[in-house]
């Protein structure tokens, strides 16, 4: 039987799914988690020297690494993004690297929402209040400490309009919001009364009261939110963002939110993680952080986990699928 690994098992199965369907298809060893430094890589050699396979979520695999593992034929990515693997000297070392696609659509989505919704009403921020006691001292019925924001009639603007985005729209157009989308893959039409393909960036950011980013980081498209491009946005724009952090200029956002030039940002994701402590937006005002949890649904992980086992046993069978070096 292979010998397999998974190097960093814990974030995406903390005790509350099944590893047995992956013990039986492999002589598996699984780790929780294992510390990697470029400049000291031998605790994840040591852990897969014997390996055939390899299975990881965060744990890189540089070329230095695959240059180390004579036995590995196989690289299993527990998450959609590779970028953590050196793919051109997996292919060169004929190795299949397989990732997981579309395995949180409606989580991610729902997380966005999630998000927005806290930013326009501020329920955690309302039920620590109460839980102070503030609402049993007060003079009146009711009270708010937050501006609250009604989105029925507002625009949202969708960057990246693939699968996820397209969840995203469907759910603020059931509360009311027109939709503006821009997608790199310009054959996406799927346009109707509330919601518009837009040609140029420009346009979304003239227009939106809101803005999702639901992009794949692109050399590109790094930082591409920044000073020039929110200058071109609306006074007082929500910004949600549970893609990539690196989207973002981090510094250049802090100063919009600081300055009111941007209202409120929600974010999942930033440049960093876990999130350094000289973040400049955790100093931000208006802006909730939460820990790359858009993802972590027990549901989304068990599809993470079962198409993981899927891509393993397809290449097992010799019809890999998946695969995200060409390995022709």
């Amino acid at each position: 039987m292979l010998k397999a690994v998974v190097l960093d098992g814990y974030t995406l199965n903390p005790g509350d799914l099944d590893w047995s369907p992956l013990k039986e298809l492999v002589d598996v060893t699984i780790y929780d988690r294992t510390t990697y430094s470029p400049d000291d890589l031998s605790l994840l050699i040591e852990r897969a020297n014997d390996a055939d396979i390899i299975l990881t979520n965060k744990t890189p695999i540089s070329e230095e690494v695959i240059q180390n593992l004579r036995r590995l034929k196989y690289i299993g990515m527990l998450s959609t993004g590779y970028d953590v693997v050196d793919v051109k000297a997996a292919k060169e070392n004929d190795i299949f690297v397989t990732n997981i696609p579309a395995y949180g659509t409606e989580t991610v989505a729902q997380m966005a929402i999630a998000m927005l919704l806290e930013v326009c009403n501020h329920v955690g921020v309302h039920n620590a209040a109460v839980k102070r006691g503030e609402w049993s001292k007060n003079d009146d019925w009711c009270f708010w400490n937050q501006p609250l924001i009604e989105l029925a009639g507002k625009t949202i603007g969708i960057i990246g309009y693939g699968r996820i985005g397209q969840v995203t729209g469907r759910v603020a157009q059931a509360l009311g919001m027109k939709v503006l989308a821009y997608a790199r893959n310009k054959r996406i039409r799927q346009e109707n009364e509330n919601v518009k393909i837009c040609e140029e960036l420009d346009e979304l950011y003239k227009y939106s009261d809101v803005i999702a980013l639901h992009c794949p980081l692109t050399d590109e498209n790094r930082g591409f939110i920044n000073e020039e491009s929110i200058n071109k946005m609306k006074d007082g724009v929500i910004i949600i963002n549970n893609s990539r952090g690196q989207l973002i200029n981090e510094e250049d956002l802090a100063k919009a939110l600081n300055s009111n030039k941007v209202g409120r940002a929600a974010l999942d994701v930033v440049s960093t993680e876990p999130i350094e402590e000289n973040n400049p937006l955790l100093y931000a005002k208006n802006c909730i952080i939460t820990p790359h949890i858009s993802w972590a649904t027990k549901e989304a992980r068990k599809r993470l986990l079962d198409i993981a086992i899927e891509n393993l046993k397809r290449y097992l069978e010799g019809n890999p699928t998946n695969i995200v070096n060409d390995m022709s």
